[in-house]
Protein backbone atom coordinates (compact mmCIF):
# COMPACT_ATOMS: atom_id res chain seq x y z
CA UNK A 1 0.00 0.00 0.00
CA UNK A 2 1.59 3.34 -1.11
CA UNK A 3 2.02 5.98 1.55
CA UNK A 4 1.15 9.61 0.90
CA UNK A 5 4.02 12.09 1.17
CA UNK A 6 4.12 14.17 4.30
CA UNK A 7 2.58 17.68 4.05
CA UNK A 8 5.94 19.36 4.79
CA UNK A 9 7.70 17.40 2.07
CA UNK A 10 4.87 18.14 -0.37
CA UNK A 11 5.06 21.88 0.30
CA UNK A 12 8.86 21.86 -0.11
CA UNK A 13 8.51 20.09 -3.46
CA UNK A 14 5.90 22.56 -4.69
CA UNK A 15 8.05 25.48 -3.60
CA UNK A 16 11.09 24.18 -5.48
CA UNK A 17 9.01 23.66 -8.64
CA UNK A 18 7.59 27.18 -8.38
CA UNK A 19 11.07 28.71 -8.05
CA UNK A 20 12.30 26.73 -11.06
CA UNK A 21 9.33 27.92 -13.11
CA UNK A 22 9.96 31.54 -12.09
CA UNK A 23 13.62 31.34 -13.10
CA UNK A 24 12.62 29.85 -16.46
CA UNK A 25 10.13 32.66 -17.11
CA UNK A 26 12.74 35.32 -16.31
CA UNK A 27 15.28 33.72 -18.65
CA UNK A 28 12.78 33.40 -21.52
CA UNK A 29 11.61 37.00 -21.15
CA UNK A 30 15.22 38.23 -21.03
CA UNK A 31 16.10 36.33 -24.19
CA UNK A 32 13.03 37.59 -26.03
CA UNK A 33 13.78 41.23 -25.11
CA UNK A 34 17.49 41.03 -25.83
CA UNK A 35 16.97 41.80 -29.48
CA UNK A 36 15.30 45.13 -28.67
CA UNK A 37 18.05 46.31 -26.31
CA UNK A 38 21.32 47.82 -27.51
CA UNK A 39 24.46 47.92 -25.35
CA UNK A 40 26.58 51.08 -25.42
CA UNK A 41 29.92 50.83 -27.17
CA UNK A 42 33.23 52.10 -25.79
CA UNK A 43 35.94 53.36 -28.12
CA UNK A 44 39.54 54.09 -27.09
CA UNK A 45 41.70 55.97 -29.55
CA UNK A 46 45.13 57.59 -29.42
CA UNK A 47 45.75 60.49 -31.77
CA UNK A 48 48.00 63.48 -32.17
CA UNK A 49 47.31 66.55 -30.07
CA UNK A 50 46.16 69.54 -32.01
CA UNK A 51 47.62 72.11 -29.61
CA UNK A 52 50.54 72.11 -27.14
CA UNK A 53 48.10 72.99 -24.34
CA UNK A 54 46.48 69.57 -24.73
CA UNK A 55 49.82 67.84 -24.13
CA UNK A 56 50.46 70.03 -21.08
CA UNK A 57 47.06 69.19 -19.61
CA UNK A 58 47.68 65.47 -20.06
CA UNK A 59 51.04 65.66 -18.35
CA UNK A 60 49.56 67.66 -15.48
CA UNK A 61 46.82 65.06 -15.05
CA UNK A 62 49.43 62.30 -14.94
CA UNK A 63 51.41 64.18 -12.30
CA UNK A 64 48.24 64.74 -10.26
CA UNK A 65 47.45 61.02 -10.27
CA UNK A 66 51.02 60.29 -9.20
CA UNK A 67 50.73 62.71 -6.26
CA UNK A 68 47.41 61.16 -5.22
CA UNK A 69 48.99 57.70 -5.23
CA UNK A 70 51.72 59.00 -2.92
CA UNK A 71 49.24 60.74 -0.59
CA UNK A 72 49.24 57.92 2.05
CA UNK A 73 53.02 58.05 2.28
CA UNK A 74 52.94 61.84 2.60
CA UNK A 75 50.32 61.56 5.34
CA UNK A 76 52.45 59.06 7.26
CA UNK A 77 55.88 60.66 6.88
CA UNK A 78 55.19 64.41 6.67
CA UNK A 79 52.72 64.75 9.54
CA UNK A 80 52.44 63.87 13.23
CA UNK A 81 51.33 60.32 12.44
CA UNK A 82 54.77 58.72 12.78
CA UNK A 83 55.36 59.86 16.35
CA UNK A 84 51.84 59.11 17.53
CA UNK A 85 51.55 55.60 16.13
CA UNK A 86 54.98 54.56 17.46
CA UNK A 87 54.25 55.87 20.96
CA UNK A 88 50.89 54.09 21.08
CA UNK A 89 52.48 50.85 19.84
CA UNK A 90 55.23 51.04 22.47
CA UNK A 91 52.63 51.76 25.14
CA UNK A 92 50.71 48.64 24.17
CA UNK A 93 53.87 46.55 24.42
CA UNK A 94 54.82 48.14 27.75
CA UNK A 95 51.49 47.19 29.28
CA UNK A 96 51.95 43.65 28.03
CA UNK A 97 48.89 43.33 25.81
CA UNK A 98 50.28 43.04 22.25
CA UNK A 99 46.82 42.50 20.73
CA UNK A 100 44.74 44.92 22.83
CA UNK A 101 43.98 47.48 21.56
CA UNK A 102 44.14 45.88 18.10
CA UNK A 103 46.10 47.40 15.25
CA UNK A 104 42.97 48.88 13.69
CA UNK A 105 42.20 50.83 16.86
CA UNK A 106 45.81 52.02 17.23
CA UNK A 107 45.98 53.25 13.64
CA UNK A 108 42.51 54.82 13.83
CA UNK A 109 43.31 56.68 17.04
CA UNK A 110 46.64 57.78 15.55
CA UNK A 111 44.87 59.20 12.50
CA UNK A 112 42.34 61.08 14.66
CA UNK A 113 45.08 62.60 16.81
CA UNK A 114 47.06 63.42 13.66
CA UNK A 115 44.13 65.31 12.16
CA UNK A 116 43.66 67.16 15.45
CA UNK A 117 47.32 68.17 15.64
CA UNK A 118 47.54 69.06 11.95
CA UNK A 119 44.22 70.97 11.85
CA UNK A 120 45.84 74.47 11.95
CA UNK A 121 48.27 73.49 9.19
CA UNK A 122 45.53 71.98 7.05
CA UNK A 123 43.38 75.07 7.53
CA UNK A 124 46.19 77.30 6.31
CA UNK A 125 46.70 75.07 3.26
CA UNK A 126 42.99 75.25 2.50
CA UNK A 127 42.78 79.04 2.88
CA UNK A 128 46.07 79.99 1.20
CA UNK A 129 46.35 77.38 -1.56
CA UNK A 130 43.31 75.21 -2.18
CA UNK A 131 40.53 77.80 -2.13
CA UNK A 132 42.37 80.35 -4.33
CA UNK A 133 43.25 77.59 -6.80
CA UNK A 134 39.66 76.35 -6.99
CA UNK A 135 38.54 79.93 -7.61
CA UNK A 136 41.11 80.28 -10.44
CA UNK A 137 42.96 83.04 -8.61
CA UNK A 138 46.34 81.26 -8.73
CA UNK A 139 47.89 78.66 -10.98
CA UNK A 140 49.04 75.15 -10.06
CA UNK A 141 52.66 76.08 -9.41
CA UNK A 142 51.72 78.88 -7.04
CA UNK A 143 49.16 76.64 -5.31
CA UNK A 144 51.79 73.95 -4.75
CA UNK A 145 54.25 76.48 -3.32
CA UNK A 146 51.67 77.99 -1.00
CA UNK A 147 50.48 74.53 0.12
CA UNK A 148 54.00 73.36 0.91
CA UNK A 149 54.86 76.43 3.02
CA UNK A 150 52.67 75.62 6.09
CA UNK A 151 53.72 71.97 5.99
CA UNK A 152 57.39 72.94 5.85
CA UNK A 153 56.92 75.27 8.83
CA UNK A 154 55.45 72.39 10.82
CA UNK A 155 58.32 70.07 9.90
CA UNK A 156 60.95 72.71 10.69
CA UNK A 157 59.46 73.18 14.16
CA UNK A 158 59.79 69.45 14.91
CA UNK A 159 63.14 68.72 13.21
CA UNK A 160 66.50 68.97 14.89
CA UNK A 161 69.10 71.15 13.14
CA UNK A 162 71.58 68.31 13.52
CA UNK A 163 69.47 66.03 11.32
CA UNK A 164 69.06 68.72 8.65
CA UNK A 165 72.81 69.32 8.61
CA UNK A 166 73.37 65.58 8.15
CA UNK A 167 71.35 65.33 4.95
CA UNK A 168 72.56 68.68 3.62
CA UNK A 169 76.17 67.55 4.01
CA UNK A 170 75.49 64.08 2.61
CA UNK A 171 73.91 65.61 -0.51
CA UNK A 172 76.94 67.96 -0.86
CA UNK A 173 74.76 71.04 -1.09
CA UNK A 174 75.95 74.50 -0.05
CA UNK A 175 75.15 75.83 3.39
CA UNK A 176 71.68 77.39 3.25
CA UNK A 177 71.31 81.03 4.26
CA UNK A 178 67.63 80.74 5.18
CA UNK A 179 65.12 77.97 5.81
CA UNK A 180 63.66 78.51 2.34
CA UNK A 181 66.98 77.37 0.85
CA UNK A 182 66.65 73.90 2.42
CA UNK A 183 65.15 71.52 -0.17
CA UNK A 184 62.42 69.06 0.62
CA UNK A 185 64.74 66.17 -0.23
CA UNK A 186 66.77 67.03 2.88
CA UNK A 187 63.93 68.23 5.10
CA UNK A 188 61.70 65.14 4.79
CA UNK A 189 64.22 62.47 5.89
CA UNK A 190 65.51 64.78 8.64
CA UNK A 191 61.97 65.23 9.92
CA UNK A 192 61.34 61.48 9.90
CA UNK A 193 64.42 60.53 11.92
CA UNK A 194 63.74 63.38 14.36
CA UNK A 195 60.22 62.03 14.86
CA UNK A 196 61.58 58.52 15.37
CA UNK A 197 63.97 59.69 18.09
CA UNK A 198 61.27 61.69 19.88
CA UNK A 199 58.86 58.74 19.71
CA UNK A 200 61.41 56.31 21.18
CA UNK A 201 62.29 58.72 23.98
CA UNK A 202 58.62 59.01 24.90
CA UNK A 203 58.27 55.23 24.67
CA UNK A 204 61.20 54.73 27.06
CA UNK A 205 59.56 57.01 29.62
CA UNK A 206 56.34 55.02 29.30
CA UNK A 207 58.17 51.74 29.85
CA UNK A 208 59.70 52.73 33.22
CA UNK A 209 56.64 52.46 35.55
CA UNK A 210 55.51 49.18 33.99
CA UNK A 211 59.05 47.82 34.25
CA UNK A 212 59.09 48.67 37.98
CA UNK A 213 55.87 46.72 38.50
CA UNK A 214 57.33 43.77 36.60
CA UNK A 215 60.47 43.77 38.76
CA UNK A 216 58.48 44.00 42.01
CA UNK A 217 56.22 41.11 41.03
CA UNK A 218 59.21 39.01 39.96
CA UNK A 219 60.97 39.66 43.27
CA UNK A 220 57.88 38.74 45.28
CA UNK A 221 57.32 35.53 43.35
CA UNK A 222 60.99 34.59 43.71
CA UNK A 223 60.92 35.18 47.47
CA UNK A 224 57.80 33.01 47.77
CA UNK A 225 59.43 30.20 45.79
CA UNK A 226 56.95 30.40 42.93
CA UNK A 227 59.58 30.21 40.23
CA UNK A 228 57.36 28.23 37.85
CA UNK A 229 54.67 30.93 37.81
CA UNK A 230 55.21 33.46 34.98
CA UNK A 231 55.65 36.97 36.45
CA UNK A 232 53.85 38.54 33.47
CA UNK A 233 50.71 36.60 34.36
CA UNK A 234 50.58 38.27 37.79
CA UNK A 235 51.90 41.70 36.82
CA UNK A 236 49.48 42.24 33.91
CA UNK A 237 46.40 42.99 36.08
CA UNK A 238 48.45 45.40 38.22
CA UNK A 239 49.77 47.23 35.16
CA UNK A 240 46.29 47.57 33.73
CA UNK A 241 44.99 48.74 37.11
CA UNK A 242 47.76 51.36 37.35
CA UNK A 243 47.08 52.59 33.83
CA UNK A 244 43.35 52.91 34.50
CA UNK A 245 43.78 54.58 37.91
CA UNK A 246 46.01 57.36 36.53
CA UNK A 247 43.67 57.84 33.53
CA UNK A 248 46.39 56.75 31.14
CA UNK A 249 44.64 57.40 27.83
CA UNK A 250 43.94 60.98 28.85
CA UNK A 251 47.57 61.53 29.84
CA UNK A 252 48.92 59.87 26.69
CA UNK A 253 46.68 61.87 24.36
CA UNK A 254 47.48 65.12 26.20
CA UNK A 255 51.22 64.42 26.16
CA UNK A 256 51.24 63.57 22.45
CA UNK A 257 49.32 66.71 21.52
CA UNK A 258 51.42 68.96 23.76
CA UNK A 259 54.65 67.51 22.36
CA UNK A 260 53.94 69.27 19.04
CA UNK A 261 53.57 72.72 20.61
Amino acid sequence: MATKPAPAARRLRLLSRGLAALVLVVLVSGCSGASSLSAPSVTLSIGSAGQPQQVSTGVQLLLLLTVLSLAPSILILATAFTRIVIVLSLLRNAIGTPTAPPNQVIIGLSLLLTFFVMAPTFNRIDQEALEPYLQNKIDQTTAFTKAAAPLREFMFAQTRPKDIELFMSMSQQPQPATLEDIPNTALLPAFVISELKTAFVMGFVLYVPFLVIEMVVSSVLLSLGMMMLPPSLISLPFKILLFVMVDGWYLIARSLIMSFH
